[in-house]
């Protein structure tokens, strides 16, 4: 019994959120198919039953007590990381919500089915921050992957929607052979699949001219690439802005916001604790694919002129910075990734608020934003909009006092520390390249005019009104108290029961 409940106790969150799925799945064949009932009404009991799954979820997490395990026979490992991290993607999931509510009902996405996806993909995020295996991790990354093939191309009537969906099925194919070939010839060397006995195997390791040592690198760099990839680090960044174009709008923020923190924190166990005696390895891929990411996700913005795709770029550029971070390969470094992402997740729910609920009326009808060039001449149509936009972007672009600014200063300062001056200049540069294109469109809001029509603004919802206001208010202050998410970021890292 006690050892059931030490098991049990670690994923009661997951436990809860599966049985939920379970009960709203039998609830949306049942009443879908009921004559009288069905759409839209079941769509509506879905938002709000799925709403109240979230927050029962939240503070079931939050009363827990963060506790140092390893359970299910060594399959998954709860710590500090773990416990925070649950925290923050239940809250950021919550707050995501809020921002669909009205692209959904406009776009008449009301399949019962999308949100019973929401969910899966939530317990596979969950889980993927718990693994503490190469099975357990192979089978999470790939349950994971599956939600988000169907959830790429959940617009039926879209065939760029299905477009997106079987790119991202087939590119997401070979990072999960990548992954299953890397684990299995890890396996085949060591006989061993757990992260702490592989830690154990490897300490004090050297890499030699050996076939041993050659199969132990070919195995570990598969393994890198499948998680980079799944992380949209470039060179493997190829179906990042093709997926987030033809995937609904509402999609696209889910995919931009959301897995980036289960991935990172695998990250944090793979290079930094299981395989940290081959830092000189990985160090070379990681500097290699920061240096590519900050590159491509600088100039590549340049050409773009439509937000998806726009933001899809700025996305990569972001993810170079959190590598960038990763170098030192020391447990103080993860301070500086943790301030970041958070930092990153509270900027793109502000930006993804506004480009996913902001809609120009064109009679008869109401267009949404597309290009870059609809946001021409905002200021004159609804000035307090085009000054939150504005702040949204000096905060991507790194300008003080926002908290862009502090989140790169501090990652600088951490790439410094361990003398990777190179790249620190190079990231820095790229910054300074970056802040043409945020700032242009900064220019475009408030200097450019629509001479050809007079646009109107229609006025956003409410619920997106407040995720972007907390959103610009959390950028804007945080240099009053940067100590707050310092300390949070602190607390996570605490070493892990490794």
């Amino acid at each position: 019994m006690y050892r059931f409940l030490y098991n049990f106790y670690p994923i009661l969150t997951e436990i809860y959120v599966i049985c939920s799925i379970c009960l709203l799945l039998l609830y949306g064949v049942f009443l879908s198919t009921y004559s009288m009932l069905g759409y839209p009404l079941v769509g509506k009991n879905f938002t709000l039953l799925i709403l109240q799954i979230l927050i029962f979820s939240f503070f079931l997490s939050f009363s827990q007590v963060p506790m140092n395990i390893i359970s299910w026979n060594n399959f998954l490992l709860s710590d500090n990381f773990t416990y925070y991290a649950r925290l923050i993607l239940i809250f950021v999931t919550i707050s995501w919500f809020l921002l669909s509510l009205e692209y959904l009902e406009i776009k008449k996405l009301n399949y019962f089915e999308f949100w019973i996806l929401i969910l899966l993909a939530i317990v596979a995020m969950l889980f993927i921050l718990q693994s503490y295996d190469l099975l357990t991790i192979y089978l999470t990354i790939e349950f994971q992957g599956l939600i988000f093939y169907i959830l790429a191309s959940i617009n039926r009537t879209s065939e760029f929607s299905t477009e997106s969906g079987l790119k991202y099925f087939i590119l997401g194919a070979f990072s999960s052979a990548f992954l299953l070939c890397g684990s299995s010839i890890i396996y085949s060397s060591s006989g061993l699949t757990n992260l702490n006995d592989l830690s154990q195997f490897f300490s004090g390791f050297f890499l030699d001219e050996n076939l041993f040592s050659y199969n132990l690198i070919i195995g570990f760099s598969f393994i890198l690439v499948a998680l980079l990839f799944k992380l949209s680090a470039a060179p493997f960044h190829i179906w990042s802005p093709d997926v987030y174009e033809g995937s609904p709008f509402i999609v696209t923020a889910f995919f931009s916001i959301l897995p980036k923190l289960a991935i990172i924190g695998l990250l944090f166990k793979i290079l930094l604790y299981t395989f940290y005696d081959l830092l000189s390895l990985w160090q070379n891929i990681i500097l290699l694919c920061t240096f590519l990411s900050i590159t491509i996700g600088t100039f590549g913005a340049f050409a773009q002129y439509k937000w998806k795709r726009f933001l899809a770029y700025s996305s990569i550029n972001h993810v170079g910075f959190m590598l960038l971070a990763m170098l030192g390969g020391d447990f103080e470094n993860i301070i500086s990734i943790i301030f970041y992402l958070i930092i990153y997740i509270i900027t793109m729910l502000g930006t993804f608020a506004f480009a996913i609920n902001t809609r120009i009326h064109n009679y008869p009808s109401s267009s949404q934003l597309r290009y870059l060039s609809d946001i021409n001449g905002l200021t004159k149509y609804n000035p307090f909009l085009a000054g939150a936009v504005a702040i949204l972007l000096f905060s991507m672009a790194g300008i003080p006092p926002t908290a862009g600014f502090f989140s790169k200063l501090f990652v600088l300062l951490t790439a410094i520390q361990v003398n990777s001056f190179g790249i620190s200049l190079v990231a820095v540069i790229l910054s300074c390249v970056a802040c043409f294109y945020y700032i242009r469109l900064i220019k475009n809001m408030y200097f450019e005019s629509s001479i050809i029509e007079w646009k109107v603004v229609e006025p956003m919802g409410k619920l997106s009104s407040l995720v972007l206001g907390f959103s610009m208010l959390g950028i804007l202050f945080i240099f009053v108290d940067v100590e707050i998410i310092s300390i949070i970021s602190s607390i996570m890292s605490t070493p892990f029961l490794y």
